[in-house]
């Protein structure tokens, strides 16, 4: 199954700060990766154009966007403690946002059953009125609104070590989007509970799986089978979303959760069966021990074009987690039955 790979040069030209860890060399780290896959040659490389003004005020005011784009202009610089932005930086989180509808362009298209996109900055912290935790522009929230917009029902499946707040806010009342995050808890930026579930329309919609540090394979394979897999089968998407972040392994320097390479094939693998082919897009988010980044990207575009690519063993833990995992169960039980 072919697979499309978005990823823009202009990429490499945002600088968050000096010696910042989302750094342009995690770009040429995935791409490694990429490189690295046994279904390279199935591969289509495309570079997506900049998201249009509508598209992006689909998600951010336009208050927002003004402001984020003349402080690039006037050369950038610290945004909060985390985050930060070069002056070319808006013209990067522009493109890194025009990804998901370039994607989904050629994916209604029929060239490729999936999407894998090498972005950088990051999205899933960006909330609509705010950049925050690395990120500038929501990239999954974009796309995933362009989606919903037309009628689709769309899981955003956000795997990524630390909590999606900015994709959560986003659609935190919109049923017409599912946003399921597992990460690490407690951890940046502190939200992401249970007990965060959705208001009015978007009731039962957001499903929060926070996991303790130590966390290994093992939950995450049986978060997929006995929370993942249900909802979906309740909520019945007709698009899926992955907010790929990379930084639940077991190197990375910023988390303590215990995933390897493998574990990342098998996640990959699991959660692209929720929807047809075709209808797959999947977004780089974080992850900061290059080694760690190659490897794990490599096991994941594998997956999606259907080879089985382990460069390490899967892991399993002493059972943290799974008490977790059995309670966001019954909760996706309960929300089943309304």
């Amino acid at each position: 199954m072919t697979v499309l790979v978005g990823t823009h040069e202009r990429y490499l030209q945002h600088v968050a700060a000096p010696g910042h860890p989302e750094s342009p060399a995690r770009l040429a780290a995935v791409l490694a990766g990429v490189d690295r896959s046994p279904a390279r040659d199935a591969m289509v490389a495309f570079a997506p154009r900049p998201a249009t003004r509508q598209e992006l005020e689909r998600v951010h005011p336009a208050a927002y966007l003004d402001r984020l784009k003349e402080f690039c202009e006037a050369g950038g610089g610290g945004i909060d403690a985390d985050t930060g932005a070069s002056r070319e930086s808006w013209d990067a989180a522009v493109l890194a946002a025009g990804s998901g509808p370039s994607a989904i362009e050629r994916l209604d298209a029929g060239e490729a059953g999936a999407a894998f996109l090498a972005v950088r900055p990051p999205g899933h912290h960006a909330t609509p009125g705010q950049a925050m935790g690395f990120c500038l522009i929501n990239n999954v929230a974009v796309a995933a609104a362009a989606l919903a917009d037309r009628g689709e029902r769309v899981m955003i499946v956000d795997w990524d070590a630390h909590h999606g707040n900015g994709t959560q806010d986003a659609f935190y009342s919109d049923g017409r989007v599912f946003y399921v995050s597992l990460h690490q808890h407690p951890l940046y930026p502190g939200t992401g509970r249970m007990s965060e579930t959705g208001e009015g329309a978007g009731a039962g919609t957001t499903l929060n799986v926070p996991l303790p540090p130590g966390t290994a394979g093992d939950a995450y394979r049986a978060a997929i089978d006995q929370v993942l897999t249900p909802a979906a089968e309740a909520f019945a998407p007709s698009w899926l979303i992955i907010s790929a972040g990379f930084d639940g392994h077991r190197a990375d320097p910023l988390t303590d959760l215990r995933l390897s390479a493998g574990d990342f094939a098998d996640l990959t693998s699991r959660v692209v069966s929720l929807v047809p082919a075709g209808r797959r897009l999947v977004f780089l988010e974080g992850g900061y021990d290059l080694d760690a980044l190659t490897a794990s990207t490599a096991a994941c575009v594998s997956a999606l074009e259907g080879e089985e690519l382990r460069p390490e063993p899967v892991t399993s833990g002493d059972g943290r987690g799974m008490s977790v995992v059995e309670a966001a169960s019954a909760l996706v039980a309960r929300y089943a039955e309304r």
